[in-house]
C-alpha cells in the first residue's frame, strides 16, 4: 500500500455526560490524561506518519500535556460539532497530503486502542477505494422501545455492529463528504455516516471490544484495567 497513512482526532468536545471540572479526554487515567495515552497509541504505530489534533478554542487544559514524539503532530481550532473539527483537521492535512492519502479519524477518549486492530484495518482496506471503520458485532439481544420505555419489539442483531474508531478513509473523499454534509444541513455523527449519506459503502472490520470510549465515570476504571491487561499481554 503506497499511500500514507495519518490520523484525525477531534478533541473539542466537552463531555457533558461525565459530569467533570475539565473536558473527558484531560481526565487522569493512571498516570497519564486520556488523550496521552490516545495520542500515544497512534504516534508508536509505524504506519502513522503524522496527527492533526482539533481542539477547542482557547482551550485552557492543552498546553499540560505531553505529546508524543516520532510523528508529525499539527493543531487546529475544532468546530461546535465533531464533523466540524473534523473537517478543520482535514484542511490543515490536506495541505500537506495526497488526496488519495488514508486518514484514520479516532476519538479522543478511546485511550484503549490496540495496534492489532490498526494493522487489521490497514490489511483490510489496502484495495478498497472507499475505507471503513472498526466495530464490534452486536450480541446481547436488542430491544427497541417507545417514548415510555415500554418495549415495542426485539431486534434482530444478526448483522448489526457497535460502530467504533478509528474510522479509515481516503482524505480527499472524506473532506468532500463532510462538506456536502455540512452545505445541505445534515447531521453526521461520525466519518461513516457522512459517507454513507452520499452512496458509499464502508466496510466494517472487526476490533477489540476493549477500544472503549470514556463517557460515564465508571469508565475510566474499565480502561484502566484494560490498559494494565493489555501491557500484561506484550510484556
Amino acid at each position: 500500500m503506497s499511500e500514507q497513512v495519518w490520523a484525525i482526532v477531534p478533541a473539542a468536545g466537552i463531555g457533558s455526560r461525565m459530569k467533570a471540572d475539565r473536558p473527558k479526554q484531560y481526565l487522569q487515567l493512571d498516570n497519564k490524561c486520556v488523550i496521552e495515552h490516545t495520542l500515544e497509541r497512534l504516534a508508536s504505530h509505524p504506519r502513522i506518519k503524522g496527527i492533526v489534533i482539533a481542539i477547542a478554542l482557547n482551550d485552557p487544559w492543552w498546553s499540560e500535556i505531553s505529546l508524543p514524539s516520532g510523528v508529525e503532530i499539527h493543531i487546529v481550532t475544532g468546530g461546535a460539532q465533531r464533523a466540524d473539527s473534523v473537517l478543520n483537521a482535514l484542511t490543515e492535512l490536506q495541505q500537506f497530503s495526497y488526496q488519495k492519502d488514508w486518514v484514520l479519524v479516532h476519538d479522543a477518549a478511546r485511550p484503549c486502542l490496540r495496534h492489532q486492530d490498526i494493522d487489521q484495518m490497514l490489511l483490510q482496506l489496502a484495495d478498497s477505494s472507499i475505507g471503513g471503520i472498526l466495530g464490534v458485532p452486536v450480541n446481547d439481544t436488542v430491544k427497541r422501545t417507545d417514548s415510555d420505555n415500554q418495549i415495542i419489539s426485539t431486534v434482530e442483531r444478526k448483522n448489526l455492529w457497535r460502530a467504533a474508531t478509528p474510522q479509515m478513509f481516503h482524505v480527499g473523499p472524506l473532506k468532500q463528504a463532510l462538506e456536502q454534509a455540512k452545505q445541505q444541513g445534515l447531521n453526521v455523527t461520525d466519518e461513516a455516516s457522512a459517507m454513507e449519506l452520499f452512496g458509499f459503502q464502508p466496510m466494517m472490520v472487526e476490533g477489540h471490544a476493549d477500544n472503549i470510549k470514556i463517557t460515564l465515570p465508571h469508565d475510566l476504571a474499565l480502561a484502566s484495567l484494560f490498559i494494565q491487561q493489555q501491557l500484561g499481554e506484550t510484556s
